[in-house]
């Protein structure tokens, strides 16, 4: 049997997509928390041999690595066929939205959800006001790129959806509009029964 290790952290959006894509997906796996407001030299000494930048998430699959989460998604629909892996068309999509997700979505939001926790510091001038323009633009495409399925694989969530779930999941705390389409997702999101809070897929034991 495989031993499968999610190191991840609460507060990572990134570790949260692929905390919940093997919940969502039955793969039996542990998962271990990393303090990442802590020094990194604090952190497991099994996580920093194997995470080249010592950042979450890291998944080993009996001791093999894998790191950044997009890549990370994508092994586990192929390897497991699984949440879009099950087919030529289902890894297209994938691929599609996971890309999307890392130069889009993925990469406005986590930066204003940080700039709120530090208060603007180390953000240049007009550096926030950019990052809410393509968000504005964003959610706009989310909209097309959803269509009228319920789930961007369509009737069944994949990998895709849980890329786009990773810091979506905060729209509300990170105080941006969601649209309508995005809203409804979200709570079609929140209502799947392998569904967590961050706390809860890296509990503090």
């Amino acid at each position: 049997m495989q031993q499968i290790t999610l190191y991840g952290h609460p507060d990572s959006g990134h570790a949260c997509k692929v905390a919940l894509a093997l919940d969502l997906a039955g793969i039996a796996h542990d998962n271990t928390l990393v303090d990442i407001w802590a020094d990194p030299q604090t952190r497991p000494a099994r996580f920093l041999a194997n995470s080249p930048f010592a950042e979450v998430p890291l998944l080993l699959i009996d001791d093999a690595p894998y790191v950044q989460s997009g890549a990370i998604l994508l092994e586990i629909a192929a390897r497991f066929g699984t949440l879009g892996g099950e087919s030529a068309a289902g890894q297209r999509r994938a691929r599609e939205l996971i890309v999307w997700e890392a130069n889009r979505i993925g990469m406005c939001l986590p930066q204003i959800r940080y700039a709120a926790k530090v208060n603007g510091a180390g953000f240049p001038a007009g550096s926030l006001d950019w990052l809410h323009a393509r968000y504005d633009v964003d959610r706009q495409n989310f909209d097309k790129l959803l269509g009228e399925a319920p789930f961007f694989h369509g009737d069944q969530p994949g990998v895709g959806d849980c890329a786009i779930w990773g810091y979506v999941q905060w729209v509300d705390e990170i105080g941006v509009a969601a649209t309508d389409k995005m809203r409804r997702w979200i709570d079609r999101m929140s209502a799947l029964p392998a569904m967590k809070t961050p706390a809860a897929f890296f509990p503090q034991h």
